[in-house]
């Protein structure tokens, strides 16, 4: 089974990254863009068969190492 998790800063959160982003993407004459935010993908190839299990399994890496919990938010996509 394939997992992706997907880590974000939480709402109110400073991203200095996302500020950067937004700088250059304005100074490359892209005006549209009123925000920008930072995160990562961590794309996962798991032995668990069981959705369940995979899920529950990725939570805890996420929550031992993968994601600061105390600033950042994660999402789980689990593929077969």
């Amino acid at each position: 089974m394939k997992a992706r998790v997907i880590i974000t800063l939480k709402s109110g959160v400073l991203d200095p990254q996302g500020k950067a982003i937004e700088g250059a993407l304005s100074s490359l004459g892209f005006d549209g863009v009123h925000s920008a935010r930072q995160g990562k993908v961590i794309d996962l190839e798991l032995t668990a068969t069981e959705p369940d299990a995979a899920r529950e399994e990725v939570e805890r890496m996420c929550e031992a190492l993968l994601a600061n919990t105390v600033v950042e938010r994660y999402h789980i996509d689990l593929n077969p």
